[in-house]
């Protein structure tokens, strides 16, 4: 029988970028919030003097223990599903201030296209662009409308950029100059220069100068050291929720934060949700907490699940296309880039940082013509500097033997002098793609696993192809004397790494019919129950998802504090 605590106003599952912003808005208005983290406490001081590659970019210590809970994955419904027992194609991660603790950092705001992605494709190009099986959907919200959530997240993060030239309109100036351009930045953008294209300095979580933001919260300048993806930083120059909004959380006396407690259910009355069910991981004590709002903050993966294990929402069914807990599960298509070999010229690629990059939007979104092409949408092609570590860093030429003396020889003559030209491509969702319960495989309490369904299309392959050779053309501008282009995509594989940024499952929408949420992130069907997070996306931009999860987590804020006061529906 578990324990029942004392009642409190809200109650936030995961503590991450969502659940810190959800915590700093409500408990400063007075609130009382309890915050429920899995994991286990972070801080900064937790990242002194460990630029360790082997133990945290290779050993995944910032991530979740597969051994307990992981998910399933199959390409389609023919084929049984098999648990991801060692990670491959994204991290999952664990503790205060999840995924953003690990993050590159950035810091992109989706396109004004992307919130009436339907409607503006059917505009301009007819019903007939869209293929059979493709389930975009408008997000019930617009650029405009979301623009001073934007504003916000990136005032209280301090991003550092300048204005892209293709992108939505800004209120106000990024709070913070650009990172500095380094000279692989600048040939990138001398040469889409002379391609015509709109090259700016990409938009960067890793503060460029000292920044104190408007909650009060003062952090130091990047250092430019290279550990940013999966590494916490020491100085607190990248923005995350551990030295930004949960502090302002905690100021207030209102916010009180369990971790080790992994929450296993959403508890309910009729229709209304009572509060939650989760265990103590170190005592292994089930404890009820009641609470008048329930939020779900966690990654998408475990929002999506919690809803099927409490029997919250209507279970998607791919088979008629009704329901909406796990629909529309969408990834990210990073094949499509290119990588040059420079004979004569080195640079330094050992410095860097996760948001180092210079970067361009004239093949994103619908900022070009897709009349001729087969796919729609499209993708940002970059340069970043990350810092070339030395474990995960080894560029050959093409027919370089993978081991022995000429290997040797290739790898060190261009350790430092490669560079690569990316595509960070939008996913469209497919009535196939999707997220359910295993029948099979549970965690480490005895509940079913998370099951991913999901391939990439002939959309994706084609927008990979394309955007390839438009990274090659840029490399050739740069000089490079040789110029592989990988624009092969095959099918899903999940054992390489490729990115973390997986979404939908809880998407919202303007119709409780084809969404779970509205557009303050309110369930439809619950109307105490609000799921913040990527899980909101109906599909996954060609960007970094992060600014867009932070604005949409402010305006559910707002959501919910209206909620507070008056109940009901906040959307007719």
């Amino acid at each position: 029988m578990a324990r029942r605590l004392p009642k409190v106003d809200v109650v936030i599952v995961g503590v991450g970028w969502g659940g810190g912003i959800i915590a700093s808005e409500l408990t400063r208005q007075g609130l009382t919030v309890v915050g429920l983290e899995r994991g286990k406490e972070r801080k900064t001081e937790d990242y002194f003097m460990v630029h360790d590659e082997l133990r945290y970019a290779l050993r995944y210590e910032l991530m979740q223990d597969l051994s307990k809970e992981t998910i399933t994955f199959r390409s389609n419904t023919n084929v049984r599903a098999l648990p991801m027992r060692s990670y491959g194609s994204f991290l999952l991660g664990d503790g205060l201030g999840g995924a953003g603790v690990h993050w590159n950092g950035q810091t992109f705001r989706f396109l004004p296209y992307d919130f009436e992605i339907r409607s503006k494709t059917i505009e301009r190009y007819g019903e007939n662009k869209i293929p059979d099986g493709m389930t975009i959907q408008d997000w019930g919200i617009t650029y405009d409308e979301l623009e001073p959530y934007f504003d916000k997240f990136e005032q209280m993060a301090g991003i550092s950029g300048e204005e892209n030239p293709l992108g939505g309109k800004r209120s106000q100036p990024y709070p913070t100059p650009p990172m500095k351009a380094s000279p692989p930045l600048k040939m990138f953008a001398e040469a889409a220069k002379k391609l015509n294209l709109h090259p700016y300095m990409m938009p960067s979580a890793n503060l460029s100068e000292a920044y104190t933001n408007p909650d009060g919260i003062s952090r130091a300048a990047c250092q430019y050291c290279g550990y940013c993806e999966r590494f916490g930083c020491e100085y607190g120059a990248k923005a995350d929720p551990v030295v930004t909004v949960i502090p302002v959380a905690k100021q207030t006396g209102k916010f009180e934060i369990r971790t080790h407690s992994h929450v296993r259910r959403i508890l309910k009355n009729g229709n209304r949700a009572t509060g939650v069910l989760y265990t103590d991981v170190t005592t292994g004590e089930e404890l009820e907490q009641p609470a008048d709002i329930v939020v779900l903050t966690s990654y998408v993966f475990n929002n999506a699940r919690l809803l099927l294990l409490s029997g919250l929402g209507r279970p998607y069914d791919p088979a008629t296309g009704q329901g909406v807990i796990g629909k529309n599960y969408a990834y990210q298509v990073i094949r499509g880039g290119a990588t040059g070999f420079f004979e004569d010229r080195e640079f330094n690629l050992y410095a860097g940082a996760g948001s180092l990059g210079m970067v361009l939007d004239d093949y994103n979104g619908d900022n070009f013509d897709h009349s001729d092409l087969g796919f729609i949408h499209g993708a940002n092609i970059a340069i970043s500097q990350l810092g070339q570590r030395p474990i995960a860093n080894n560029k050959a030429p093409q027919g370089t033997p993978t081991w022995g003396k000429e290997f040797k020889a290739a790898s060190l003559k261009y350790q430092y002098r490669t560079l690569a030209v990316g595509a960070q491509g939008a996913s469209m969702p497919f009535r196939h793609h999707f997220l359910d319960l295993d029948p099979t495989y549970k965690d480490v309490f005895g509940d079913p696993l998370i099951r991913i369904t999901f391939d990439f299309e002939e959309q994706d392959r084609q927008l990979a192809a394309f955007c390839a050779e438009r990274a090659g053309e840029i490399l050739r501008e740069m000089g490079a004397d040789t110029v592989e282009v990988n624009g092969n995509l095959g099918p899903y594989d999940i054992t390489p790494y490729q990115s973390t940024h997986n979404t939908g499952g809880v998407i919202m929408g303007d119709s409780p019919e084809t969404s779970a949420v509205n557009n303050y992130l309110q369930m439809w069907d619950v109307e105490n129950l609000f799921v913040i997070g990527a899980s909101a996306f109906p599909h996954n931009s060609g960007y970094n998802p992060t600014a867009t999860v932070g604005a949409l987590a402010y305006r559910a804020a707002e959501g919910i504090l209206k909620y507070s006061q008056n109940g009901g529906g906040l959307v007719g």
